[in-house]
């Protein structure tokens, strides 16, 4: 095994701590914990083996098993982009019913 594969393990046991610590801490919820876990899990089986990543590529069309990864990653960053716009609308419709609700309780009072 090559130095970067055991840096890469120790990276992605790393980042699969994270996602359990902030599960058990109930600040993720099962389903996202699942899809991490699936994540990482998926991680360290292309590092551990990385002809898995060769043998993907090959059945799905693409050249290089690199070209994969990069084009796996970029699916994931959108769709992680996609789930933060979502929330950060949620939260700003949230904060201005309250705000809202504040004016018309302050405009009551007076």
């Amino acid at each position: 095994m090559e130095i970067i594969q055991y840096l890469l393990v120790l990276f992605v046991l790393f980042a699969l701590s994270r996602a359990y610590l902030r599960f058990k801490e109930r600040k993720i919820k099962i389903k996202e914990f699942i899809f991490w876990l699936l994540v990482w899990v998926f991680a360290i089986i292309t590092v551990l083996v990385p002809s898995t990543a060769g043998n993907l590529s090959k059945i799905l069309g693409i050249g290089r098993p690199a070209d994969l990864i990069i084009y796996l990653a970029i699916i994931l960053l959108f769709y992680l982009i996609f789930r933060a716009y979502v929330f950060i609308d949620s939260v700003e419709e949230k904060i201005t019913k309250i705000v809202r609700e504040v004016a018309i309780q302050r405009k009551k009072k007076k």
